[in-house]
């Protein structure tokens, strides 16, 4: 199931519009039922502002009616093993379970499976803010 994701991932980081870093990046989640969401980090010319491939991708998860994501893959193009960062942990955290899989892949493939737990250990819960 995780090289479906990982082509996914690889076809939205070829959408990337990284004019400022050179650094395209692509993201791909998928859901309980199957559906698969994609996306590819944005820059835009007050840079570092724009957003990730992660984000990118669970906009359309939101905007596609969301569902208990059971999968991620992450892959850059100069970077073997791109996790996402720091903000996109927290925001996939948001959507995800401690369990939910984590692909990191480099040009040919998976190279590494994480849990989201392992990658934000100390996450904020939402149920904290009600």
């Amino acid at each position: 199931m995780s090289h479906d994701l990982f082509e996914a991932a690889k076809a939205a980081m070829a959408k990337a519009y990284a004019p400022y870093s050179k650094f395209p990046v692509g993201a791909a989640l998928r859901t309980e039922d199957g559906r698969v969401f994609a996306g590819a980090n944005i820059e835009v010319a007050s840079y570092p502002e724009g957003w990730c491939a992660e984000t990118t991708a669970l906009g359309h998860y939101i905007m596609g009616g969301g569902g208990k994501i059971t999968e991620i893959a992450v892959i850059a193009e100069r970077m073997a093993k791109c996790s996402p960062c720091g903000g996109c942990r927290q925001r996939l955290a948001e959507f995800c379970r401690p369990e939910t899989k984590l692909y990191l892949c480099d040009n040919g493939g998976v190279v590494e499976t994480v849990t989201m737990g392992e990658m934000l250990p100390y996450g904020f819960k939402g149920d904290i803010l009600k």
